[in-house]
């Protein structure tokens, strides 16, 4: 078969198993696609041998008859995902020669499902940034260029090297995290699906933690239906991480039925953003015609607190992530500063985070230590919290009232140019989540799918925002605007 590397994850599979290709062409095929994309940026710790040795594993599986639907799947794992024996670094210089000596949940149930594993993926350092700008290695590259013009574009962040692999075909999926959209705008920006489940769906152990009560794992694939097959192996209870669900997975694949006749989709009045542009609005009332034609009733709605939401989002994260990055001291393991004659333990400490953490992770360290200090405690991170249960109740109030998915933009704009904002405001960075925080702080299932390109060729993605555990649901739903956006555009390949 020609163009391997090309195939969705259902074409792969069907391929496989009606023996017209093997898993070690599939990822032979995508080592040399990754081999020639230095210029992306994208893979950062390459694993050609763990790859062709996951790929023989699987070949001997599917010829046995036994195998699940992800055998056989070359994938490609955010930096953030625990590996044993492989670098595992956050994208920070702090964590700098770790290898961790055990698996995290998520890969583990990937590799058990038959997986392979062709290395790790850039990203934002600790998940902390939208555009992949912040990451030790560099920044990745968004595929995607605007018409005739070469300025290298974002592909989102923090899951931004899993964006660009996926959207440049150097893997047929990847893991990604999403705290405050990771998953969805970066999907978004690089014409692919990206999928946040109900927080604890997916275990957390492993994960390198930014904000504990918002981080969630999830994939990001070419489809829906990719999405729904490889949230099927990466979820699951587990008892290592307190707040994953004790529920059983059920087959988010087989929840795609193509029919959502009767189903009721909410339009947020409060996500009609001052200054959004004109292609974001057409593209959105486009999704609320698209679903309508599908037989779903298109229902006006409220969800009051949403304007509180990037505000209390920027108090509880960076205050969850002050707490879970004090571990990073250079003692046990990662980088350590060099001392001068009579430091004693303090001045390494202090040395070991100046040197080790980038400019982003410090900002928002030393923000999260603020609102967290006796003084701000209740002025800043107590009302924040009282902000989110307002939002996660609006969201409650909704569902409660037979809503079945709410519609929103993915994003605000389509990609924008490397180096365009990093130097701006940083609040005018942070405001590139501001359709997405509100999924994380209520905990919900939501989906960016790919629907529409804007005037310079660069795609531009919607967002379906579910009820908890729901996500069959949800993908049923996400497919059927899917099949009738009809987004077949790929970006030329210039790299």
């Amino acid at each position: 078969m020609s163009d391997l590397t090309k195939l969705t994850l259902a074409e792969a599979r069907d391929a496989l198993r009606k023996g017209e290709t093997t898993s070690v062409a599939l990822t032979e095929a995508c080592l040399a696609e990754i081999e020639g994309a230095g210029a992306l940026n994208a893979f950062v710790h390459h694993t050609p041998e763990i790859a062709l040795e996951h790929a023989k594993a699987a070949d001997e599986r599917i010829a046995g008859g036994d195998a699940p639907a992800m055998c056989g799947m070359p994938l490609g794992i955010k930096d953030l995902f625990c590996t044993r024996g492989v670098p595992s670094q956050a994208a920070s210089h702090i964590l700098n020669g770790f290898r961790p000596e055990y698996e995290s949940t998520v890969t583990q149930n990937l590799w058990d499902a038959g997986a392979v594993m062709l290395g790790k993926l850039n990203m934002d350092e600790f998940a902390m940034g939208s555009s992949n700008e912040t990451s030790t290695y560099g920044n990745a590259v968004n595929p995607w260029r605007r018409g005739n013009d070469d300025a290298q574009l974002t592909p989102g962040g923090s899951s931004g090297g899993s964006a660009a692999a996926v959207a440049a075909d150097l893997c047929l999926a990847a893991t990604g995290t999403d705290t405050g959209g990771s998953i969805r705008q970066p999907a978004a920006f690089t014409g692919i699906v990206g999928l946040k489940p109900t927080y604890g769906r997916c275990s957390r152990w492993g994960v390198v933690a930014f904000a504990s009560s918002l981080d969630q794992a999830g994939p990001m694939t070419k489809t829906v239906r990719d999405a729904a097959i490889m949230l099927g192996a990466m979820a699951g209870h587990d008892p290592k991480d307190s707040t994953s669900a004790d529920l059983a997975v059920p087959d988010f694949e087989a929840a795609i039925t193509g029919d959502i006749r009767g189903k009721k989709i909410g339009i947020p009045k409060e996500y009609r953003m001052e200054g959004m542009p004109a292609e974001i609005e057409k593209l959105w009332a486009d999704g609320a015609d698209m679903l309508r034609d599908a037989g779903a009733e298109i229902v006006d709605i409220s969800l009051p607190h949403t304007k509180y939401a990037l505000p209390a989002y920027y108090v509880i994260a960076p205050a969850e992530a002050s707490s879970n990055l004090a571990r990073y001291d250079g003692v046990r393991y990662g980088h350590r500063a060099k001392l001068a004659q009579g430091d004693g333990i303090v001045q390494m400490y202090e040395k070991t985070r100046a040197e080790g953490f980038g400019p982003e992770v410090q900002r928002r360290v030393m923000i999260g230590t603020y609102v967290l200090s006796a003084g701000f405690y209740d002025a800043y991170y107590n009302r924040a919290r009282k902000v989110r249960t307002l939002i996660k109740r609006d969201f409650e109030t909704v569902f409660a009232d037979g809503i079945d998915a709410i519609l929103t933009p993915a994003t605000p704009s389509a990609a924008f140019g490397l180096g365009e904002m990093a130097e701006a405001d940083p609040v005018q960075m942070y405001l590139n989540d501001v359709f997405t925080v509100t999924v994380n702080l209520a905990g919900l299932p939501g989906i960016a799918v790919p629907a529409g390109l804007d005037g310079q060729g660069l795609p531009l993605g919607l967002q379906l925002i579910g009820r908890p555990w729901e996500e069959g649901d949800l993908l049923n739903t996400a497919e059927v605007m899917e099949r009738a956006a009809s987004f077949v555009s790929s970006p030329s390949k210039w790299w």
